[in-house]
């Protein structure tokens, strides 16, 4: 046996001491680990995104553990076993790649992308959005849902027409602001957003991932904004928007410089 299936054997020998033998593991139930795995989930994109290699290693690691805690519940209930899910994946692969283990050609990526939206329906699904979750991050989702959208060929040619059409919904977010329409301005504003996902996707970047950038970059710089305000001897609420404008630009010129 090699080292590899060495440890993942006693991984999985770990989860069913710890499901016997631990209090709180024996409690657990699907219900109660869904919260947790989705806050593994983002703990992982987290550390993809700061580029943390330490952190995604051990991140994975926590899902790995959680796949078997769900594989082991399931056991338990004679719903499945973990054997079944590897199995499973396996064979979904195997039949999701015919270009590897069939006869079928392709000639890149996107031939690749084409086929797997091909296979899906033949399986049964009968719109090639069905595969987007319905509880994934609005961001996200609006992402899957052009990636999807487009192996069917309903797509723009370039980038160019994607950002006449960012400019086109921006005209139409003043024209409903200078309405007053809340709900037109909602709408409107969720249009504009749609585009701007769709032209991050011309420009071959993450969405979600250049939010969090940016997030992240103004946590950091407003933290450090209300330090050199401490250190004058100032509090944020007490000063004026010029005053705190100054130092904002003061710790924004310090990193691009």
């Amino acid at each position: 046996m090699n080292k590899l299936a060495e440890e993942f054997l006693r991984l999985v020998e770990i989860m069913d001491e710890l499901r016997e033998k631990c209090p709180w593991d024996r409690e657990q139930t699907v219900e109660t680990l869904r919260p947790m795995t989705i806050e593994e989930t983002y703990e992982l994109t987290d550390a993809v995104t700061e580029k943390n290699w330490k952190g995604i290693k051990e991140e994975l690691g926590d899902l790995l553990l959680h796949i078997l805690f769900y594989s082991r519940i399931a056991k338990e209930q004679q719903q499945f076993t973990l054997e079944e899910v590897i199995h499973g994946i396996s064979e979904k692969l195997i039949v999701r790649h015919p270009h590897i283990y069939g006869d079928i050609k392709v000639n890149n990526e996107e031939d690749v992308k084409k086929n797997w939206e091909k296979l899906k329906l033949k399986e049964g699904k009968k719109s090639v959005l069905s595969g987007v979750p319905v509880s994934l991050p609005a961001t996200i989702k609006a992402l899957r849902l052009q990636e999807k959208a487009r192996q069917v060929g309903f797509e723009w040619e370039n980038k160019e027409q994607v950002w006449q059409k960012v400019e086109e919904e921006t005209h139409e977010l003043h024209a409903a602001i200078a309405k007053g329409e809340k709900d037109k301005i909602e709408d409107e504003f969720g249009d504009l957003m749609f585009s701007l996902i769709n032209y991050a996707r011309f420009l071959r970047i993450d969405p979600e991932n250049a939010l969090e950038r940016t997030n992240k970059k103004f946590i950091d710089r407003f933290t450090k904004m209300e330090t050199e305000a401490l250190i004058q001897s100032k509090r944020l609420d007490e000063m004026t928007l010029e005053e705190m404008d100054a130092i904002w630009n003061t710790i924004k010129h310090r990193h691009t410089t």
